[in-house]
């Protein structure tokens, strides 16, 4: 385990080198955060109906979604240097070096998300409390109730992006399943709209896919929307997806590994 750590620590440094694409990407969300909060607070304003989430705590949400856009599984496409590697067959050093592909694989995909989170939450943060009407976590359990949510969140959406890198040693560009992906997940997960604001029909689905514990599940601690004592069902729903992943994906690199011809020379 000891040199994944310090694969995840090398990777996460050369990341967070990318300060300016940090703060294009700071500009990119708080454009956008504030065009969806204006856009949802003029639905919420037109109706005489009690919404399903109320007002404060909807703006934050749509805040949260900016800050952890680059975790969120809307940016899980392929791991581009893997794309490369099986375009350009260099994909062999990866099969000659002495580690597990698959957790080599999980270990990039996660310090891929965090890196640039970690470079945007915090600006988004600041401003959005002090000018966007984003609000603080009610209380101390909450934000620390929300953290550990937010780690099963990582293992989740690394797990699936994994999965979906695998699927490279069929498809080898991708290009398909990384425009098909994203959105897809990116609605069932909460992250286009709330999933509070979805008819309740489909609320039983939704919550028991896997998508819903990489966004709705740790934001609805932060809001408030869920108690601090629910992070244990929703810690136990993200590993055992995250599980489901793992097993799939190990499944599916093996039989690929096994099909896989290295051209050239």
């Amino acid at each position: 385990m000891r040199a994944y750590a310090a694969i995840f620590t090398a990777r996460l440094k050369m990341l967070l080198q990318y300060r300016a694409a940090a703060w294009a990407g700071v500009g990119t969300q708080l454009f956008f955060g504030a065009a969806l909060v204006a856009m949802r607070l003029a639905f919420y304003h037109s109706s005489n109906a009690i919404p399903p989430l109320p007002e404060a705590q909807m703006v934050t949400y749509s805040w949260l979604v900016q800050a952890f856009f680059a975790l969120s599984p809307f940016t899980s496409n392929p791991d581009p240097e893997v794309r490369t590697m099986m375009r350009d067959g260099t994909v062999a050093y990866e099969l000659a070096r002495p580690l597990d592909l698959y957790t080599l694989w999980f270990t990039r995909n996660a310090a891929n998300r965090l890196a640039p989170t970690l470079l945007r939450c915090f600006p988004i943060f600041v401003i959005g409390m002090a000018f966007l009407g984003m609000q603080p976590p009610p209380s101390l359990a909450a934000l620390g109730a929300f953290l550990l949510a937010l780690l099963g969140a990582i293992a989740l959406i690394a797990a699936w992006c994994t999965l979906i890198t695998i699927s490279l040693l069929w498809t080898i560009s991708g290009d398909g399943i990384a425009r098909m992906a994203p959105g897809l997940v990116a609605v069932l997960s909460g992250q286009i709209l709330p999933l509070s604001l979805l008819p309740d029909r489909l609320k039983p689905l939704l919550q028991f896919l896997p998508f819903t514990g990489m966004v709705e599940s740790p934001f609805s601690l932060w809001i408030g929307q869920r108690a601090p004592s629910q992070v244990v069902p929703i810690l136990l729903h993200q590993l055992a997806w995250t599980t489901v992943f793992v097993i799939a994906g190990r499944f599916l690199l093996a039989r690929g590994l096994k099909r896989l011809v290295v051209q050239g020379g």
